[in-house]
């Protein structure tokens, strides 16, 4: 994409960081880009950070940049090319080939799900559990304002109290080893991830059918902060760890979980995240959700902890197959930061 003109936004030098900023985020609200300056910023912040002196930032991220916009610094080579595919909806995640994910920055691109904030609730449920339960196996974190982890609820089922989330037999008695985590479906590795950098005591196993996003996962579970602490298998979710049945004390899932009459209404997602990675099947799309279910009561010890996100077409419905089933109780819905709900926990029945 040429340099626009000074007709297509605010007048001034082209070349100039603050100016081309402006610009920049006029051309993303007319394509309906939902934070146009953000991610005018954060291409600019991405561009001059590769450069060979980092390009001013000096580490100071987007404070930084946005000092550099009114001090006359020149807008970064490339710029407007990225504004530009920015402006056909395609993820700023993969322009920039990162997404941020609590406290990791993950390497996402085409043919994987990008990580989404809301699934960052769903760990800290997982985490939450896992420090009651292994409070050893957890790195101690600073007090987090809404953590996503959502308001827990028990289910019209009546199975179980919100506040008693049952305890892992592991947990119980002495071992010599943290609690063993599984994640189905991990996509870019985002939970998996997540739980072994800030649980660095657990045994985290994950498993991703798609060969593109294997491929992703596995370059985001070598990643320093992870410490190659995930076992990483590729399979379906439906079928995988029959090794370790009735073994295994935390499952986390965010499965496809999608109606298929669902599209999503955002190009990011429905043009660029994998079909597989958001359709959830038959069922209103709660196939999968339920494999995920099936799986996660095979795979874990009596009194060991399920959460799996979902729609919240399915936060009904979901909760009520489970709390009418014998294989779990302390079922319970989890919303999220924007008071929806995400989520929905259980604990496997002895």
């Amino acid at each position: 994409m040429s340099t626009p003109s000074a007709g297509s936004g605010p007048v001034g030098d082209p070349e100039d960081l603050g100016v081309a900023l402006r610009r920049a985020a006029a051309i993303l609200a007319e394509a309906g880009v939902p934070s146009p300056r953000v991610d005018a910023e954060l291409l600019a912040e991405h561009l001059l950070a590769r450069q060979p002196d980092g390009g001013g930032l000096g580490g100071g991220g987007l404070g930084r940049l946005r000092a550099l916009a009114v001090t006359g610094a020149r807008v970064p080579e490339g710029f407007w090319d990225l504004v530009a595919e920015r402006a056909r909806r395609v993820p700023l995640q993969h322009l920039t080939g990162t997404a941020h994910f609590r406290r990791l920055a993950l390497a996402v691109g085409p043919g994987v799900f990008v990580p989404r904030p809301e699934t960052e609730g769903v760990v800290q449920v997982a985490l939450d559990w896992i420090a009651q339960h292994f409070p050893d196996a957890v790195t101690p974190q600073p007090a987090r304002s809404g953590s996503g982890s959502g308001q827990g609820s028990a289910t019209p089922s009546g199975r179980g109290s919100a506040h008693d989330p049952g305890r892992s037999p592991r947990a119980a008695r002495s071992h010599p080893t943290g609690p063993v985590v599984v994640d189905l479906g991990t996509g870019s590795g985002a939970i998996a991830a997540s739980i072994a950098r800030e649980a660095p005591g657990a045994v985290v196993h994950a498993v991703e059918l798609s060969d593109l996003a294997y491929a992703w996962a596995a370059r985001n579970l070598a990643l320093p902060e992870v410490g190659g602490r995930v076992h990483l298998v590729r399979g379906d979710l439906r079928t995988a760890f029959r090794e370790l049945d009735g073994t295994v004390d935390v499952v986390v899932s965010n499965p496809p979980y999608i109606p298929p009459d669902m599209v999503p209404r955002d190009p990011e997602a429905a043009l660029h995240d994998p079909e597989m990675a958001l359709y959830g099947g038959a069922q209103g799309g709660l196939e999968l959700p339920l494999a995920a279910a099936v799986t996660a009561a095979r795979l874990l010890v009596p009194g060991g902890f399920f959460v799996m996100e979902h729609a919240e077409v399915q936060a009904e419905r979901i909760p009520e197959i489970l709390g009418a089933s014998p294989s779990w109780t302390h079922v319970q819905r989890h919303d999220d930061l924007n008071g929806l709900p995400r989520a929905t926990s259980a604990v496997r029945a002895a």
